[in-house]
């Protein structure tokens, strides 16, 4: 799937020649010269990838790094530091400040896009174009298709691209609890302002898409906390779909 991808890069024709790759690989790269630009940009819209580059001009890619992992709302961005050290104790020191992988100058573009994918899938599942199945419930994010197996059959289960976007990522991060805050950042994005009611309205329509298939019981609220998709199905929610 694209993904925001903020370059911190102080050569023009470096950040210009990733961001060219990152085009070419469909993501949407955004540019920025320092570490003072990039704190400013992400004041609006966070990224979903960052790379940093290690050496640049005022504060460093490694003291930028430091400062995203101490922030509430930015210390679950994926990092990766790009840096011509390649000394183990220059390694260490860029995984310590947070980062989330590194990369030593020079590479290749197929081995940042390879980087890129993999901090994605560790960080950021929802972003992923991987299929997720829990239980007889998956989806396909590259075909936008929700089944449900069950007894050798398939059946589909029909969801509005919002319900789509929440199951997918609740079903990426299963047994979390999810406040309504932290759903409207990751679902609708940080720099969409609605109500925070509004997700429980998606929830309800979430939970009556998939009562014919006898899962809207895996959405689960959790008083005075928000949602959590469960892997533990109840009693009577299994006797149901078994038609006992």
């Amino acid at each position: 799937m694209a993904s925001n991808i903020l370059i911190v890069e102080d050569e023009p024709a470096i950040a210009e020649l990733l961001a060219v790759n990152l085009r070419h690989a469909g993501h949407c790269p955004i540019l920025a010269g320092s570490a003072e630009d990039a704190l400013r940009l992400i004041r609006d819209v966070l990224p979903d990838v960052m790379l940093i580059d290690w050496m640049l001009p005022g504060m460093s890619g490694l003291a930028l790094a430091r400062e995203l992992r101490q922030g509430a709302r930015t210390r679950s961005i994926p990092l990766i530091l790009l840096t011509a050290r390649s000394e183990e104790s220059d390694t260490i020191a860029g995984l310590d400040a947070g980062a989330d992988d590194y990369i030593t100058k020079p590479f290749s573009p197929k081995e940042l896009l390879a980087r890129i994918r993999a901090v994605l899938r560790r960080r950021s599942p929802q972003l992923t174009d991987e299929p997720v199945r829990i239980g007889g419930l998956a989806v396909d994010p590259s075909t936008r298709r929700v089944t449900y197996a069950e007894g050798g059959s398939e059946l589909e289960v029909r969801l509005g691209p919002t319900e789509f976007k929440l199951l997918h990522y609740m079903m990426t991060h299963p047994e979390r609890v999810h406040s309504r805050g932290a759903l409207l950042d990751k679902v609708w994005g940080d720099h969409v302002f609605i109500e925070e009611r509004t997700v429980d309205v998606h929830i309800k329509r979430l939970r009556e898409a998939l009562a014919p298939v006898q899962c809207s019981e895996l959405v689960e609220t959790v008083r005075g906390a928000g949602y959590r998709f469960t892997l533990r199905q109840n009693t009577s929610a299994l006797s149901a779909a078994s038609g006992t």
